[in-house]
């Protein structure tokens, strides 16, 4: 250490040049240096400092205050966006609920018209079966008829004379007149 220091005190011994002389004893110079140089600082610095400070400080909080307006615009965003989502979810619902609910309506008014035209069916077929059944049977009823009309018309020829034979002809063609009449 001490040949540290013989170095410095031997770059002391340069010739002064009128009234200023460096001083390279180290540890005699460097606190008070230190001290001259801080208490410089701090008096011109503080000033400097002080704007600097409160410029980054400005800076900062109108960041901050720029990032509370962009979230609170991005929450009332968010809000918006959630009402709308709602409304669209509920205006969905509804029309899923009114589809279901037209597609039954639908469903019931295609079977009650299937079932009623289905009666209808029915009707015209049990219609059409009585009247072909009503014919069938006025049908079977001319042919038993006119079979018992020309068996007791064969039964009084053989058993009857030509006048009484032409009254009996005439008497039944007055009842079959009557049985057409009837049956029209």
């Amino acid at each position: 250490m001490k040949n540290i220091t013989n170095s410095f005190v031997s770059v002391g011994h340069w010739p002064s040049a009128g009234s200023f002389e460096f001083n390279t004893d180290i540890l005699a110079t460097n606190p008070i240096n230190l001290s001259v140089v801080l208490g410089v600082l701090i008096f011109f610095g503080k000033g400097v400092l002080n704007d600097l400070l409160d410029k980054r400080k400005q800076r900062i909080l109108s960041t901050i205050r720029n990032s509370e307006e962009l979230r609170r615009g991005a929450i009332e965003q968010l809000e918006r966006a959630r009402v709308r989502l709602r409304k669209v979810e509920i205006e969905a619902d509804e029309y899923r609920t009114n589809g279901y609910s037209e597609i039954e309506r639908e469903k019931v008014n295609l079977i009650n018209a299937t079932c009623k035209s289905l009666e209808r069916l029915e009707n015209y077929k049990n219609e059409t079966l009585f009247f072909e059944k009503q014919r069938a049977i006025n049908q079977v009823r001319q042919q038993v008829l006119q079979q018992a009309l020309q068996r007791a018309l064969g039964t009084l020829n053989s058993c009857l004379n030509s006048e009484l034979h032409f009254r009996t002809i005439s008497a039944n063609i007055g009842i079959l007149g009557s049985v057409e009449e009837i049956t029209d």
